[in-house]
């Protein structure tokens, strides 16, 4: 049996500051949403000015990245290159990039989920928050 390490929210709060301040830096209106392993929601917050819909994105983005333990930018490529039937997979819906797998220890823990702006600037948003742990 393996002992996975789990996030408290002590981490989740250090992520959500750290991806915060990427896009405030940047001048970015995001929504930032950060998930256990098992995609289930720990924290949801909407900048200043972020459209509504990313406070649906940034949650599917992150719960995608957790569920399939990798960045979801990897789902998004492979139905760009014509594999349109994992459109189908059952409840992963934030296929677009933006959605960040936080990995230790070769296990996946959670995952973080930005959107609001071009999906490869949610991508270093989240990046920025998971860097925030130091892993």
């Amino acid at each position: 049996m393996k002992t996975q390490s789990t996030l408290e929210l002590s981490d989740v709060k250090q992520i959500a500051a750290a991806a915060e301040a990427e896009a405030l830096k940047n001048g970015w209106a995001v929504a930032i949403a950060i998930v256990d392993a098992g995609g289930h929601p720990l924290w949801l917050q909407r900048l200043d000015g972020c459209a509504q819909m990313s406070a649906y994105v940034a949650p599917a983005k992150a719960r995608s990245a957790a569920l399939g333990r990798r960045e979801t930018r990897n789902f998004e490529e492979m139905i760009n290159n014509g594999r349109t039937a994992f459109l189908s997979v059952p409840e992963l819906d934030g296929l677009m990039e933006g959605g960040v797998p936080i990995m230790k220890d070769g296990q996946c823990i959670g995952a973080v989920g930005v959107s609001g702006v071009k999906s490869v600037q949610d991508a270093q948003v989240a990046q920025a928050g998971i860097a925030a742990l130091g892993l």
